[in-house]
């Protein structure tokens, strides 16, 4: 039965069609990774050959300052009084975005968490300040939850909040925030959070207004195979309208220092199986991100023969991960990540933010 179901999806793969919810659930039961990992590695190269591609980004996670307290979140604090609680100035930013220029970077990837306090001039003069130092940086920042609460902030409609970041320099946006779109999942992990309905129109405006965005799903909680595949299915969809999205990037739960009853983690086995059935349902999304922070380099890099075609980046100063106990280093050089692709036997590709590629090695 299950060769069948192979068979299948290997059938509508080579045909370019897109494969159903059903199968994509039948594929999660399967116990055969490596027939998971070929139909996914089909669909990729069908997309992208041999390349996986990387880029020279750097991370400033802002403040961890965050009016939620998500259960699974390790690295928000309620105020500054809280030990470890902080807010850069923004001297730290800038001094943070001129160390990545000098170091080749051509990304600045900007998120935070929901500051009572800070007022929505603080992100437009530090977008606009960052653009003035750095005009060749592209500045990639806020989730969909921060797009939310500045719309809140200011009384302003999301269209109008991304109009004056867009004015600022804001140039496209990560993914984060999505988690899981399931309300009884949210419920228990980040009630306070904005819902997965919230989420998908604030990102489906941004998209409207002209902005690329990435998109995240975080998985090895208490969520089940097919919460995960309603997930993806909601993205599917919003993709078919607006084709915006970028990446997709399956984030693996790091459970420490959360507060996530019965919260189960992520396996290696788990980790690859969800990067490629992401690979094979979403067939309007190009590129498949295996986040390295959060997966561990091994496993980022076996990912590579299971459908992903892009390792993230140099990151360096990554927080949010690592506060809930990913073991990865912090930051990887050029060549570093260079070594990782080919020693998966792929070609590695500098790109840009949008995918425009610098350099193949």
């Amino acid at each position: 039965m299950m060769s069948k179901l192979f068979d299948t999806i290997r059938a509508k793969i080579v045909a370019g069609a897109r494969i159903s919810d059903e199968e994509a659930l039948a594929l999660f039961a399967s116990d055969d990774l490596l027939a998971v990992g070929e139909l996914a590695a089909l669909a990729n190269a069908r997309s992208n050959g041999d390349k996986v591609y990387f880029n020279v980004n750097r991370h400033i996670n802002y403040t961890n300052i965050c009016v939620n307290r998500c259960t699974f979140c390790a690295f928000s604090r309620e105020d500054a009084e809280a030990e470890g609680g902080y807010t850069l100035a923004l001297n730290d930013i800038l001094k943070r975005a001129a160390e990545a220029r000098a170091d080749g970077a051509t990304e600045i990837h900007m998120v935070g968490g929901l500051h009572p306090d800070l007022p929505f001039d603080f992100y437009l003069e530090a977008l606009a300040a960052i653009k003035a130092d750095n005009p060749a940086l592209h500045i990639k920042a806020f989730t969909a939850v921060e797009i939310d609460y500045f719309a809140r902030l200011t009384g302003q409609s999301v269209v109008a909040v991304v109009s004056e970041l867009k004015a600022a320099g804001l140039e496209s946006m990560p993914g984060g925030g999505a988690e899981i779109f399931a309300a009884e999942v949210r419920r228990q992990i980040c009630p306070e959070k904005i819902s997965g309905e919230r989420w998908l129109e604030v990102i489906e405006q941004v998209h409207q207004a002209g902005l690329k965005t990435n998109a995240t799903m975080l998985f090895g909680h208490v969520e089940n195979s097919a919460d995960r595949i309603d997930h993806l299915a909601r993205l599917r969809r919003l993709q078919d309208r607006t084709g915006n999205f970028q990446a997709f990037i399956p984030l693996a739960f790091q459970p420490d220092n959360t507060r996530v009853p019965g919260a189960k983690g992520v396996g290696g086995v788990d980790a690859l199986k969800t990067l490629a059935i992401s690979r094979i349902y979403l067939d309007n999304f190009r590129h498949i991100k295996a986040y390295w922070v959060m997966l561990g380099l091994k496993i980022a890099q076996v990912a590579l023969a299971f459908g992903v075609n892009d390792i993230d980046g140099t990151v360096v100063e990554e927080q949010i991960g690592h506060d809930a106990g990913a073991d990865s280093p912090q930051q990887l050089n050029k060549d570093q990540l260079v070594g990782l692709i080919r020693k998966a036997g792929k070609l590695p590709v500098e790109r840009d933010t949008l995918y425009n590629e610098i350099r193949q090695y």
